[in-house]
């Protein structure tokens, strides 16, 4: 049942007013306060009947953006062509002036896409390289985007240069280092993930950027999972390029995405899809995709809002805090260990986690069979593990639901059917 525009208004008003009661305490604290986010919990409409523990792949959406989403589909059914293109779509502007807002640049340097994997491909398929350049990135990458680079391999005979990188590194600045020895006269472009989605490992996507930059190579920022999960700008990272989904951490209608290219690079990237000449400079060029809704672009402004409600900063924190809660409950388990650096500078809310001796696929088809609880197994030719993914209405109980479980199964081993 649809929520009148009061009700979702009191929700919204719920967010705000819990924010301001912990303005006085730091991130850190609010990440601990369980009244201040079970306000957050409320907000969504999630089932209790399932833990999800998979939202790196697609998360939720609060109730305020599921409602602002079907709001606009209906508008958008009244005198579609007219509404759609002349009243809802120029509406986008404002979502685009929001995201710039968040990622730290000018509007003009942002295209709502659909999904992380359109803005990387728009990337990658569309920067001027010729046969023997070569694109460095890691065996932990993800798969997508090896296929696209891939497909220009056998076209245009591009090479893709695949190095190993450390896993759940002491020091993260191996992992530039191993970028750094890689780099031959033939390496044009670097494709680094700000956060891997196998493990949750951050990157140093700046080191890595600057060193590129001095090298006169291009480097392109995979930030599928970054934005919106953890606080940070583009001066940050100083990333020429950037692609994200909006629908992982910003709780976006499934389907939308974001893709950042600085000013100055704009008229060098060709679009996916084939757009006037005129539009050479201009952003908009990258949108350029045939007909498509403007109900999931507005609603990305109710993302926004919530996002911003409970706080960047917060928001981060309290990630953090319920991954180190079922970590930290875990660590000490016989045969429990870890792919996923506790190093709070390394990871947030994404850990990849592993039992000796328990086949990580035979693990999450128990868990989910059996206790409904929903996870992600990975199986890497260079580790296996389950990779976890808490949310902000994730609550405590559910955790130790989950770590009761596993400890179970690390004493004891998979019950036999």
């Amino acid at each position: 049942m649809a929520l009148s525009s009061a009700a979702v208004g009191s929700l919204f008003e719920n967010v705000n007013a819990a924010g301001k009661a912990v303005d006085h305490l730091s991130p850190m604290e609010v990440a601990a306060d369980e009244d201040f986010w079970a306000v957050i919990q409320q907000s969504f409409s999630v089932t209790r009947g399932i833990i999800n523990l998979n939202n790196g792949g697609v998360s939720p959406s609060p109730r305020i953006v599921t409602e602002a989403f079907v709001r606009y589909t209906w508008q958008q059914e009244d005198a579609t062509a007219y509404t759609m293109w002349q009243i809802l779509e120029p509406q986008s502007e404002t979502i685009r002036t929001g995201l710039a807002e968040m990622f730290g640049c000018d509007a003009e340097e942002i295209a709502i896409t659909r999904n992380a994997s359109e803005s990387l491909e728009i990337l990658l398929m569309g920067m001027e390289l010729k046969s023997g350049d070569e694109i460095l990135t890691t065996t932990q990458d993800y798969g997508r985007m090896l296929t696209t680079i891939r497909q220009r391999e056998l076209r245009e005979g591009l090479k893709l240069n695949l190095i190993k990188i450390p896993i759940a590194p002491k020091d993260v600045s191996d992992i530039a280092s191993a970028y750094e020895k890689a780099i031959t006269p033939k390496t044009k472009l670097i494709l680094i993930s700000h956060q891997i989605n196998l493990t949750g490992q951050i990157t140093p996507v700046k080191k890595v950027c600057e060193m590129a930059r001095s090298r006169g190579i291009e480097t392109i920022v995979d930030g599928a999972h970054a934005f919106a999960q953890f606080d940070f700008k583009r001066d940050d990272i100083q990333c020429d390029y950037y692609g994200s989904s909006l629908h992982k951490w910003l709780y976006a209608p499934k389907g939308t995405g974001l893709l950042y290219v600085k000013k100055d690079k704009i008229p060098k990237v060709w679009p996916l899809m084939a757009s006037d000449d005129k539009q050479k400079n201009d952003i908009r060029k990258f949108e350029e995709i045939g007909t498509h809704s403007a109900a999931m672009r507005l609603a990305i402004g109710e993302a926004i809002l919530f996002h911003n409600a409970i706080g960047g900063k917060r928001k981060e924190e309290r990630l953090r805090y319920l991954s180190r809660y079922w970590m930290n409950r875990l660590k000490d388990i016989p045969k429990i260990g870890f792919n996923t650096s506790f190093d709070p500078t390394q990871s947030c809310a994404i850990a990849n986690f592993k039992i000796d001796g328990v086949d990580p696929r035979e693990l999450g088809s128990y868990l989910m069979a059996k206790h409904k609880i929903f996870t992600t197994p990975i199986v890497h030719e260079e580790f296996t593990g389950i990779r976890i993914t808490p949310n902000v209405y994730t609550t405590l109980w559910e955790l130790d639901r989950f770590c009761n479980i596993v400890e179970s199964v690390a004493k004891n081993g998979l019950p036999k059917a």
